[in-house]
């Protein structure tokens, strides 16, 4: 039975001009005219049978329904790409691994240890791609993901917890420094958006209570606000694997020895269906060796080489 979708370059010209707001842009992104765009894209919604553009004058929006569509072609697109150059690059070995990360992990634990992994399966590739919030695999083209939570998804597997620490430029800091958690809440605070009640549960931790802690700038990944704490622009309430790196060298500190154990952790989450390939296995043993190393103290990579130096 024949498939009731559009071509393929009508939805290419669609997510072009969606995502630069104009047909001209698009067409010079794809190296097309600009009337070849425009005709894509009246093709298409005489397809569909509706706008999916306002058009006044020579301006273009989206209507409701070209944004919703927008969004879902474009992560299809995204997807189709993906497979596409998987199968090019590897002619079909299935030995390609498409891995969803939350950001800093990926960036500040998980990449610098991918040396040791394409050392010891170097016919593996992994691909991998940050995404913030856990989502179904049916709508992505995952073949597994690292998430932050609680162990309810199924086929999860618990990689480690945090241990939340404020930390802030030395520079930041009094001449005396900080003799209590009362006085840190003195200096300016900064957020992550989606732990909007870690400061609260810290200080309350410390014994703090009744003091305004919500006030401060918040910052949407764990890694922008490292680098806030560094630019001197408050103090951060961080997972300590996470900041190690500026620890180590001075450039950060930990203005009062008091951390916080999370009541969450990282999870390897592996879709049940279809069954994991042998490449998904092997990540997923080196990968729980490497979290069981880290639980129990192990040195981060590089780190002797840098102990060398000092």
């Amino acid at each position: 039975m024949r498939r009731r979708i559009p071509s393929l370059e009508a939805l290419v010209a669609f997510e072009a001009a969606a995502r630069h707001q104009s047909f001209t842009r698009a067409a010079v992104a794809l190296s097309l005219t600009q009337s070849a765009v425009c005709k894509q894209i009246a093709a298409l919604e005489d397809y569909l049978g509706l706008a999916l553009f306002h058009r006044v004058k020579k301006r273009i929006s989206l209507t409701e329904a070209g944004e919703l569509y927008a969004r879902q072609i474009g992560e299809d697109l995204d997807r189709l790409e993906r497979h596409t150059g998987a199968l090019m690059t590897h002619r079909g070995e299935g030995n390609v691994l498409e891995l969803a990360s939350v950001p800093t992990f990926a960036t500040r634990w998980l990449i610098p240890r991918l040396g040791a992994f394409k050392a010891r399966h170097p016919g593996i590739t992994l691909n991998l791609t940050t995404r913030s919030q856990p989502f179904i695999f049916t709508d992505t083209g995952f073949d597994a993901a690292i998430h932050f939570g609680s162990p309810e998804w199924p086929g999860a597997s618990a990689l480690f917890g945090e241990e939340m620490i404020p930390v802030c430029s030395p520079q930041l800091l009094p001449p005396a420094g900080c003799a209590s958690a009362a006085e840190l809440a003195r200096l300016p605070l900064l957020h992550h958006s989606g732990r909007h009640d870690a400061w609260p549960r810290w200080f309350e931790h410390a014994g703090v209570r009744d003091v305004e802690v919500s006030a401060g700038a918040r910052f949407e990944l764990f890694s922008m606000l490292i680098e806030a704490a560094l630019a001197r622009l408050g103090v951060a309430l961080v997972p300590r694997f996470l900041a190690q790196r500026e620890l180590a060298a001075g450039e950060l500190v930990v203005p009062f020895q008091r951390s916080l154990a999370s009541a969450q952790a990282y999870y390897l989450v592996i879709p049940e269906t279809p069954g994991p390939s042998a490449a998904l296995l092997r990540f997923a043993a080196w990968l729980q060796d490497e979290a069981a190393a880290y639980r129990q103290g192990a040195p981060a990579p590089g780190a002797a080489a840098r102990n060398a130096h000092a």
